[in-house]
């Protein structure tokens, strides 16, 4: 294994991949000679290669990751103790593109499950959604008395409670009914019933217009107030909706038809060097088979946007690219919140000293394609390719705004560990192998192996991309096996 790794040739820190102890003697790189390790150097945190005054400039991945907010000796730690961050007045962009890169197509299937209206699922579990949050543990009682009824392909019924869908205003309800639609119509789910309580502002009479034509024997309502016994007749309908979808066989379907969402939470300083890179590689294979991945966490877009505003592939993606970063720091300000705050204090533990550190390493999972797609917060992806979509950083949340865009998998790499699930298989990529090793009920794949010799990032993006399409043929992931399935809605306005 390697004791350190200089990312960039033009780095001035390297980023230690086990424990450094003071006197530890590294190559500083080329015209640089040996420096020596004047102080203990935790797995994930940086060394500085050189002298670096006051005010200048602490390089990683080739880019500005913060000032020095006090001299910095070469062998010293970097971290929040003497770096600062260097973002401040939004700055004016401009398209500058980026070649397309030159990536060969191919084909190939995988066995999935065809809706009637030609969207494909990676599951054909029954769902229950509530359309407001008063009767959400009325949903879970459903779907747990209902279990008993699984049969054939169908794998699971779940319920997605939420405390949403009345007492909201404005464009906050409209983003909570937005979702609650998206994944009413989701793929993934064999069959649905929607549960409402019938005084609730999200009720059955607005809901069922913003669905347009859906699959009627897919999608059910019941209004629990017009009900005498909610739980008998929902219970009935899961019956029913469970023998409709029972008779549903997987096929052999393009895997140009593959969705999967972006998503990283936990982060460690190994996160930017293993995990997030080789989702990046897996991003660009898949879309090399015409499938799609979309980024999310605009937050974390912060300090590493101009590299993905120069990969759009026209100037019209580039300025709604540009709407969603600004956007993002407007509603932070609205609320009189700090823009640039954004490492939490495990992301600091594990190395990460800046909100351009993060970033740098957060957008690594973008791959090199270009951005075919901006996404507004419930927005369905129409194109295929990589796709960027407006949402917080927040695990639950982020994770629930891929779902709702329509990813049938979300891959989610992290440095800390979680074990949160979302509406859709959510894959835990470690970026190091203690982690995968300590939480083995957590974890589904590790990246961390990649800091040992014999482990190469095109080896494991081709273990990780057969990962993928196992799970997407039915292989359940950590977070199902424990029974998990979690949603989370955006909420950015008054509650009334």
């Amino acid at each position: 294994m390697q004791d350190y790794l200089i990312i960039n040739k033009s780095d001035n820190v390297a980023v230690a991949l086990k424990d450094l102890a003071a006197g530890t003697e590294i190559s500083a790189g080329e015209g640089r000679g040996v420096i020596r390790i004047l102080e203990d150097i935790p797995a994930g945190h940086k060394a500085a290669l050189e002298d670096i005054p006051a005010g200048g400039e602490i390089v990683k991945y080739g880019s500005p990751i913060g000032i020095a907010s006090q001299d910095i000796a070469a062998g010293e730690r970097v971290h929040v103790h003497n770096i600062k961050t260097g973002l401040g007045d939004d700055p004016e962009y401009t398209y500058e593109p980026v070649p397309a890169p030159d990536m060969p197509v191919k084909s190939g299937t995988f066995k999935g499950f065809v809706r009637n209206d030609g969207s494909v699922g990676i599951r054909n579990d029954i769902w229950i959604i509530p359309t407001v949050g008063c009767v959400g543990s009325t949903a879970a009682a459903i779907a747990n008395m209902s279990k008993k009824y699984l049969k054939g392909t169908v794998g699971d019924v779940c319920a997605f409670s939420h405390p949403y869908g009345c007492s909201q205003m404005g464009d906050d309800q409209e983003n909570t009914r937005r979702i609650l639609c998206d994944l009413i119509t989701h793929p993934n789910a064999g069959g649905v019933l929607v549960l409402s309580l019938g005084c609730e502002n999200s009720n059955l009479d607005v809901i069922k217009p913003m669905l347009g034509d859906y699959d009627a024997s897919r999608i059910r309502f019941l209004i629990c107030q017009e009900s005498e016994d909610e739980i008998e007749d929902g219970c009935a309908i899961v019956r029913e909706l469970i023998e409709n979808a029972s008779q549903t066989e997987r096929q052999d379907v393009p895997i140009s038809k593959l969705i999967v969402g972006l998503k990283c939470g936990g982060s460690d300083g190994l996160s930017g060097i293993t995990a997030n890179p080789l989702v990046g590689r897996f991003s660009d294979r898949l879309i090399s088979y015409g499938g799609t991945t979309i980024l999310t966490e605009v937050p974390e877009m912060f300090g590493a946007e101009t590299g993905l505003m120069n990969r759009c592939r026209n100037k019209e993606l580039f300025d709604k690219t540009v709407d969603m970063i600004n956007d993002f720091k407007d509603y932070y300000r609205s609320n009189g919140q700090t823009i640039y705050e954004n490492p939490s204090p495990g992301n600091k533990k594990g190395g990460i000293s800046t909100l351009e550190d993060k970033s740098l390493g957060c957008t690594q999972k973008s791959g090199s394609s270009q951005v075919s797609g901006v996404l507004s917060y419930g927005d369905k992806v129409s194109e295929s390719g990589l796709n960027l979509l407006s949402a917080p950083g927040n695990d639950l949340v982020a994770a629930t705004a891929l779902a709702a865009a329509g990813a049938q998998i979300v891959l989610f790499t992290t440095g800390r560990g979680t074990p949160f699930a979302s509406p859709v298989p959510t894959v835990k990529i470690s970026s190091n192998t203690p982690l995968a090793r300590h939480k083995k009920t957590w974890i589904d794949f590790d990246a961390g192996v990649l800091t040992e010799e014999g482990h190469t990032f095109e080896s494991e993006a081709g273990a990780l991309f057969d990962l993928v399409i196992s799970v997407a043929e039915g292989k359940k992931v950590r977070s199902e096996e424990a029974g998990f399935h979690d949603m989370a809605i955006f909420k950015n306005g008054v509650t009334l």
